[in-house]
């Protein structure tokens, strides 16, 4: 048995270090072998101020759901599981306001980490989405809705 773990970033934390470690021994233990492999590169992510020029001419954000991957106006925009998690359910829920419970327990699948966890990630995706696309409204005393302006189309099959 061969077990292939592709990474991504320059530089791994500790932690993975030791996964992959505990992984190896399992597997060898087995009569198996781990090879971990850096994953080709990928198209680079768009910078900021390309991000803010798209916006004022109304951006379009597609969120393929099949493989988990966001396009802004036809460029692959990195997201993580939790950032895409968090984009598609209030994609999938336009004009609703959600409390940051209801989004913990929506997205996260618990309400056991500090509600804060909630504000930390929509700031993230603000941020890599480009702060003049507007996408995430804040309903202050209340929590968060997807945007009016937004534009953004699931794809389910893509």
């Amino acid at each position: 048995m061969t077990l292939n773990i592709p990474l991504t970033g320059d530089t791994l934390p500790p932690q993975a270090h030791r996964l992959i470690e505990a992984v190896r021994e399992l597997v060898e233990a087995g009569q198996g072998s781990v090879a971990v492999e850096q994953p080709e590169a990928g198209p680079a992510p768009m910078p900021a101020a390309e991000l803010a020029d798209l916006a004022e001419g109304g951006v379009e954000v597609r969120l393929l759901t099949a493989s988990r991957q966001v396009m802004l106006d036809g460029k692959l925009l990195p997201l993580t599981r939790l950032e895409f998690d968090l984009l598609l359910f209030l994609a999938d829920h336009p004009r609703r306001v959600f409390s940051r419970t209801q989004l913990l327990n929506a997205v996260w699948g618990y309400e056991h980490t500090g509600e804060r966890t909630v504000d930390v990630h929509v700031r993230r995706l603000r941020v890599k989405m480009g702060s003049h696309l507007p996408l995430i409204t804040t309903v202050y005393g209340v929590g968060y809705r997807l945007s009016d302006e937004a534009r953004i189309i699931v794809l389910p099959h893509e």
